[in-house]
């Protein structure tokens, strides 16, 4: 049933109930509410940005339900906002350092803007990044050996935490599922939020790269701290969201155009 067209407010507030109802098609969505597919767009990545639904390639999942989102969908939602956060990433990496990268979707992309760089030392437990590496003759490579977590392909696991003391790499560069400036990370494990909290701390310098749907969402119960000195690499599409992380103090915002 078609329903009639309702005030912004007023239909954030009916579509928030529609997805927690099980619909989930931006199509459905759009068809439901007797708008366009982007006001549906919007609609939801305002709903998100509240924490209340988390997007996917295509639609919305209530994130009451803690539904984790596939990589394939996580890498189809915001692509040129996370492309445009690695490549500014990767110009903040120095030919002959070692860098430490997270397992996600825009780590992945980072890693294949420094593939060819030359005397680069790449440490990650991220599936994605070692694949965008493969081919690379370039980069030594070294993979943290532990147990593969899907659907984010993130190795995790004791020996993963106790490998990171035998290493200080010159950056670390962080993923996340959720970022607020009051708690830092949101993780759906507390496997993960532990891992990315150790190596948030092993590094001389720590960056987190979000796109601008994270900020100020927190979809798990899970959460890393950010309780060092650190860089948020975002996309310009956050706008006034950033303020609350600029003014957090031992933390940089850095803005990039897409």
């Amino acid at each position: 049933m078609t329903v009639p067209r309702q005030p912004t407010t007023q239909r954030r507030a009916m579509l928030l109930a529609a997805v927690r109802g099980g619909d989930r098609s931006i199509a459905q969505l759009a068809d439901q509410f007797d708008v366009s597919p982007s006001t549906i767009r919007r609609d939801l990545t305002e709903l998100a940005r509240e924490g209340h639904v988390v997007r996917t390639y295509g639609g919305a999942l209530d994130a009451g339900t803690t539904v984790e989102r596939t990589l394939r969908e996580k890498d189809a939602s915001n692509s040129e906002e996370k492309d445009a956060v690695a490549k500014a990433a990767a110009d903040l990496v120095d030919d002959g350092e070692v860098v430490l990268l997270d397992a996600g979707t825009t780590t992945g992309r980072l890693a294949r803007y420094l593939a060819g760089r030359q005397g680069l030392t790449v440490v990650t437990n991220g599936l994605t990044v070692l694949l965008a590496l493969a081919d690379s003759t370039d980069v030594d490579v070294i993979v943290l050996g532990g147990r593969l977590r899907h659907p984010n392909e993130a190795i995790l696991g004791p020996s993963v935490e106790s490998q990171l003391r035998h290493i200080t790499p010159d950056k670390v560069f962080l993923g996340a599922d959720g970022i607020t400036a009051g708690r830092g990370l949101s993780c759906p494990t507390l496997e993960q939020a532990q891992l990315k909290h150790a190596m948030l701390h092993v590094g001389r310098g720590a960056y987190v790269l979000v796109d601008h749907s994270k900020l100020d969402t927190g979809p798990f119960a899970y959460w890393a701290p950010l309780d060092r000195e650190h860089t948020i690499v975002v996309d310009e599409g956050a706008g006034k969201a950033l303020d609350a992380f600029a003014a957090v103090d031992g933390c940089e915002v850095l803005a990039v155009p897409y």
